[in-house]
């Protein structure tokens, strides 16, 4: 399909007309036409930063080659970035002043997940999320462990249950403390005269703060549910007598159900494989369909048929007998891809590669975030103007999140594009916001620069070992061997990286207006370890944080209700700021002798294995994130950032001499073996052992990536899957 000086894959262009443009007011001629304009205004700028990315790259490596196993010294590597523009002077005080930002993203701290938007199940799923039954979530994880007959059992286990029960009132006299009493030893729960009556056998009891409960449902005497707040959180007290768990509970409390996923990124990148027009499409389409509420996915479970769809809004009546309601869903975010991601879903005769815009004889693909902003955009409008079943942004913004940008000058690109898109699409200035992914070595440098150029409409900044470790060890490639990925994460840099991105956002005002984010915590099947640990995120600053699933998110809440997140962030505007030599401090093997052959090998084996056991489900199967198993059988989370980061080490190591070429091709074809048996039981599984693609694109993320830009691995990714899909 042919506009103006752009070819349209008819899927996408049908997508537009018959889906996402009805009900907008947008004409899909003019919507078309509107992309043709940025695309020919904005496409050799976006070539011509990509090329400043590839200069710096190599004026970094001439330096790093120059100093390889010399001592850095600081004032002379700052000196360096300054003077090729690595390093920009930022300004003395920057103001966000993002407006029309909702409750969950400005005000509340809490969990926050990020899912592939090209599964509908698992999209759902996560928007679903907003709340979850702490009951469930103790039952089924190891947050309560099988000893002493509490073992999870196919059927219903009666101790364990009552170890869970235990819990949740632990929980809920540690933050919704009674009169001299437990929870433990209530044997009934109403409403008089405003406040929560708790029958124990001791007496009536009431809340130590009164004004904890918001509402309930039911009868004010013999209530459904009791809505409860706690830093800004809701918790939910589900009484039900002839429920299987309620009728064993003196009270009758069948559930304690948690405000858990406030927020939800639904991902179009990292956790997405989608090389071509049908792949975007779905992609485009279950976007839609959250911003509709007509999204649905069928399923069998159990043996019956089921439907989901999104939840709607829990209404409870208020304490002036009003009606409250409180939103079924997460507050969705989209993850938009990155400036380098080019797609021939949409092709140009205004645009080549090369950046030239005139006399172009045949037609380039575009870059793919022009795509992705602008039918995002349309798609996110059926909830701006109300067009949905539900709403998503009752402030009226469509919050989209932009990763892998390189600096201040990347930053302020984007937001032109933004308000291209605005203009396009006749929304109001700065409608849409802007999250910002720290996960470049020049972002988090410049992160101050960053965000005065976005300062109208950032509502996001974000951290994390797993995003940004990839690009540490590209930027510094030539400098010398890297330290054990492991050890990476007690070095210098990774402490000094996640404090300034807290007090940079905290300096700024990002407080009131916006999420300061954390990192996943990558081992879904991990969840005591997670209620142990990830509490320091909350503690660190971040007012969200990463989980793998509606149940870690559930777990996770808990954490924002032992920290005061609000309260903790004004302490730490007063500490001293994380210094810019920290930062800068390379990771760097401090004693290349010390590596034996054992922990080489070992090393080496756990990258690779890691390397195969995502490339293989990408490559063959579409499949952008999973859980993967690692090289002693435990399932973490995977996607292209942990790809980056065991591709980039192997290279880095490849490069300084510590492993040759021939032992990372021997490593891998004896990890396909090991990969190969912790599948066996799929039966869409494709063998590694046996070779092709999947493996000749795992082999190569590694003895090639010093040459993959910026040590992306989408390139290598997408060539691999669509030489599969094609012979499919």
């Amino acid at each position: 399909m042919q506009i103006n000086h752009l070819n349209i894959d008819p899927l996408i262009y049908r997508f537009i007309v018959d889906e996402a443009a009805p009900e907008t007011g947008i004409d899909p001629q003019a919507f078309f036409e509107s992309l043709a304009e940025i695309v020919r205004d904005l496409g050799p700028r976006n070539q011509a930063l990509l090329a400043r990315r590839d200069q710096l790259q190599s004026q970094l490596d001439e330096w790093n080659r120059a100093h390889q196993g010399q001592a850095i010294v600081a004032q002379e590597y700052e000196a360096l970035l300054r003077e090729i523009g690595y390093l920009v002077e930022a300004p003395q005080t920057v103001q966000i002043r993002s407006e029309g930002v909702d409750s969950e993203i400005a005000a509340v701290a809490g969990p926050q997940l990020v899912v592939p938007v090209n599964n509908a199940r698992y999209a759902l799923n996560a928007a679903n999320a907003r709340w979850g039954s702490l009951y469930d979530a103790l039952y089924g994880t190891d947050v309560i462990d099988e000893a002493q007959g509490r073992a999870r059992t196919e059927a219903y286990n009666p101790v364990r249950g009552a170890a869970v029960v235990a819990y949740a009132s632990a929980f809920l006299d540690q933050y919704f403390p009674l009169h001299k009493a437990s929870h433990s030893a209530a044997t009934a729960y109403h409403v008089y005269e405003g406040d929560l009556v708790v029958e124990t056998q001791a007496g009536s009891v009431g809340l130590r703060d009164a004004g904890q409960l918001r509402g309930y449902r039911g009868a004010l005497d013999a209530p459904e549910a009791l809505l409860l707040q706690h830093h800004g959180l809701h918790v939910e007290l589900v009484i039900d007598s002839e429920h299987p768990i309620g009728k064993a509970h003196p009270a009758g409390l069948a559930d304690v159900v948690v405000e858990a996923a406030l927020s939800t990124i639904q991902d179009c990148e990292d956790s997405v494989a989608a090389v071509d027009a049908q792949d975007k499409a779905l992609v485009y389409r279950n976007w839609l369909g959250l911003m509709t509420g007509r999204l649905e996915h069928r399923m069998s479970k159990g043996g019956r048929e089921m439907v989901r769809r999104l939840n709607p809004d829990r209404l409870y009546t208020d304490l002036s007998g009003g009606q409250l309601s409180l939103p079924g869903r997460s507050m969705m975010l989209v993850r938009n891809v990155g400036m380098h991601m080019y797609t021939d879903a949409i092709t140009s005769t205004a645009l080549e590669m090369s950046g030239e815009t005139s006399g172009a004889a045949s037609a380039a693909p575009i870059p793919e975030a022009f795509m992705d902003a602008m039918v995002t955009s349309l798609c996110a409008m059926h909830d701006l103007k109300g067009l949905g079943t539900y709403r998503n942004s009752r402030a009226g913004s469509v919050y989209i999140v932009k990763p892998k940008m390189h600096g201040p000058e990347e930053v302020a690109f984007n937001v032109e594009l933004f308000a291209r898109v605005e203009k396009a699409l006749g929304l109001a200035p700065n409608t849409l916001k802007i999250g910002i992914m720290d996960e470049e070595r020049r972002t988090t440098v410049n992160l101050k620069a960053c965000l005065a150029e976005a300062h109208e409409r950032v509502i996001f900044i974000n951290t994390g070992f797993l995003d940004r470790t990839g690009d540490e060890i590209h930027s510094s490639m030539e400098l010398g061997p890297m330290t054990r990925k492991n050890d990476m994460k007690s070095t210098a840099w990774i402490a000094a990286y996640e404090n300034h991105n807290v007090e940079t956002g905290l300096a700024c005002g990002l407080r009131g207006r916006g999420q300061i984010g954390k990192g996943m915590w990558a081992m879904p099947d991990a969840m005591a370890a997670m209620l142990a640990q990830k509490h320091g995120h909350p503690e660190a600053g971040a007012n969200c944080a990463w989980v793998p699933s509606p149940t870690g998110a559930t777990l996770h809440a808990l954490h924002y209700h032992q920290v005061d997140v609000a309260a903790r962030q004004d302490v730490l505007r007063g500490r001293t700021p994380a210094m810019l030599s920290d930062i800068l401090t390379v990771p760097l093997h401090s004693d290349r002798a010390s590596l034996d052959d054992e922990q080489i090998t070992a090393e080496l084996e756990n990258n690779a294995q890691s390397i195969l056991g995502y490339v293989v489900r990408w490559v063959d199967q579409g499949v952008g994130c999973s859980k993967v198993p690692d090289i002693e059988g435990n399932e973490l989370m995977e996607d292209r950032a942990t790809l980056r980061i065991s591709a980039q080490h192997i290279a880095n190591w490849m490069r300084h001499g510590i492993v040759t070429r021939e032992q990372v091709e021997a490593v891998f074809a004896r990890m396909a073996l090991v990969v190969d048996e912790q599948n066996a039981g799929d039966p869409a599984y494709r063998p590694l052992a046996q070779g092709g693609t999947a493996f000749d694109a795992a082999l190569a993320l590694a003895v090639e990536g010093q040459a993959q830009p910026n040590g992306y691995t989408e390139f290598v990714l997408h060539s691999a899957r669509r030489s599969v899909k094609a012979a499919s």
